[in-house]
């Protein structure tokens, strides 16, 4: 397996580079997340990557952070993902995005990612929900399932998580007062969003 690669981008045609390691182009297939972030052609540049062989060919994919990887192998392991659906989601979502989504369960930011219907976002949205937290330790506190006690950090996950559906601050600071402060974040985002309905 190679596990990633540092050496010097030579071309850069989306969603492929070529990356030359001592007179050796290694072509990768990069998210957009990791195309927009990428030096100058010329330049050297690591990534962490992902080797699949499969019987057609062996295909290498690259990402700037290892939790952009990890995210890749988790989105591989659903059924009826690819690895084109897999790099076109964390093309349209960031690695937190995506854990947002999954810890909140919602489909709608999915099918906004072309290749992803209703039916495959909320196959993806289930079978993501358990395994996301834990290939993705950083980002443990904003996809547990509220064992995680609420530390500053996870009440700010809260708080963002409700920002980012729509609510205004004043809103989704009033819901929070109703949030006990050993509330883990999913439980912390279902008894905000309750406090809100009733609003």
């Amino acid at each position: 397996m190679i596990g990633r690669i540092t050496g010097i981008l030579l071309e850069k045609n989306p969603p492929q580079i070529v990356v030359d390691v001592h007179g050796v182009g290694y072509e990768i297939d990069v998210p957009m997340s990791t195309f927009y972030g990428l030096p100058a052609n010329g330049q050297p540049v690591t990534l962490f990557t992902h080797l699949a062989v499969r019987e057609d060919g062996h295909f290498l994919y690259g990402f700037a952070g290892a939790d952009e990887r990890a995210a890749f192998r988790q989105l591989l392991k659903v059924s009826g993902i690819g690895a084109r659906t897999a790099l076109a989601v964390l093309s349209g979502l960031s690695v937190t995005d995506l854990a947002q989504a999954v810890a909140l369960q919602e489909a709608g930011r999915l099918v906004k990612i072309p290749g992803i219907g209703k039916k495959t976002a909320e196959r993806l949205l289930l079978e993501l929900r358990d395994k996301l937290g834990k290939a993705l330790p950083t980002l443990g506190a904003t996809v547990s399932t509220g064992v995680v006690a609420a530390a500053p950090d996870a009440r700010s996950d809260i708080l963002n998580a409700l920002l980012a559906l729509g609510y205004n601050e004043k809103e989704a600071l009033g819901a929070m007062k109703v949030v006990p402060e050993d509330s883990g974040v999913s439980d912390g985002i279902r008894l905000a969003l309750k406090s809100l309905s009733k609003a």
